[in-house]
């Protein structure tokens, strides 16, 4: 099957909701364990990693969470302590933050800290990531990319990811931000590969039958380039415009499922028998 996902993943495309009902980051606590919830903050992405850590640190503690800690892993030094393993190995929820997402990859790349994150993702932990946390989560990332411009050789960088998802290329702050252009161009590199854009205050939860439901404010585009007929894409000049036929887009926004190896809509239904089986305690880290 198609779309690798080992656990449960919740990818925010940024700005989520945190003074109202904080729907997104509920629905976080709420898989973890909810009041038995044991949540690990990993601030790497950020510059101000203080005080984005004490947003979310109270954010948790505020929406219910057992257990709430930071761990503030800005060298790869830190990322290699010991300590970080018996941390993550106690975590039910473990969320990234905003920032920037190559600090993520260059940091806790082959460190203890990434074979800790990778365990207890796999030991049914649910990682979460919002804007730059949400896009390093799959094998391959978009790190630079012009907004609000036709897609073009050269307006994006791609690097590799941490991994938790495949065969998926995430981009966030979409339509706020104008970027279908530079999805598209991620695509055309290689058509195999699904593009996903994600709204602000829009986050999409992805279990590990590779189904996902779409929770939040506004829509999730996804980019499916697998018909592609023809693209222009090795033969261009930078600068120039990209050319390619044949896209498949779905817009789908709250309420919605998507089959990420089919690549199709899934019935609405789907996502409600989903969530009663999680409040009747089928969610793995409900009785972690």
């Amino acid at each position: 099957m198609g779309n690798k996902v080992n656990g449960t993943l919740l990818v925010i495309g940024g700005a989520e909701d945190k003074q109202g009902k904080c729907e997104i980051l509920s629905d976080f606590i709420r898989l973890a364990g909810g009041p038995k919830a044991h949540v690990v903050i990993i601030t790497t992405a950020a510059l101000e990693s203080d005080r984005v850590g004490k947003k979310y640190y109270d954010l948790f503690e505020g929406l219910g969470a057992g257990t709430v800690e930071v761990l503030d892993l800005d060298s790869r030094k830190k990322a290699n302590n010991r300590s970080v393993v018996m941390k993550m190995a106690k975590a039910t929820g473990i969320f990234f933050t905003g920032g920037d997402q190559l600090r993520i990859t260059s940091i806790l790349g082959g460190t203890t800290a990434n074979e800790a994150l990778q365990k207890a993702y796999r030991s049914g932990a649910v990682i979460a990531g919002t804007s730059a946390g949400a896009s390093v989560m799959s094998n391959t990332m978009i790190v630079e990319g012009d907004n609000d411009e036709a897609p073009k050789l050269n307006t994006i960088k791609l690097a590799p990811g941490l991994g938790l998802l495949e065969e998926v290329v995430i981009d966030q702050h979409f339509a706020q931000r104008g970027r279908l252009g530079r999805l598209l161009s991620a695509v055309a590199h290689n058509p195999y590969i699904l593009g996903m854009g994600i709204d602000e205050d829009t986050a999409v939860i992805i279990r590990a039958d590779a189904k996902l439901e779409i929770i939040g404010s506004q829509t999730v585009t996804f980019v499916d380039g697998r018909g592609v007929s023809f693209t222009n894409v090795s033969e261009l000049s930078p600068g120039q415009a990209l050319a390619i036929d044949n896209v498949v887009l779905h817009v789908l926004p709250k309420g919605y499922g998507f089959d990420l190896a089919a690549r199709m809509l899934v019935n609405s239904e789907m996502c409600g028998e989903l969530k009663e089986g999680e409040k009747n305690g089928d969610n793995r880290n409900q009785s972690s």
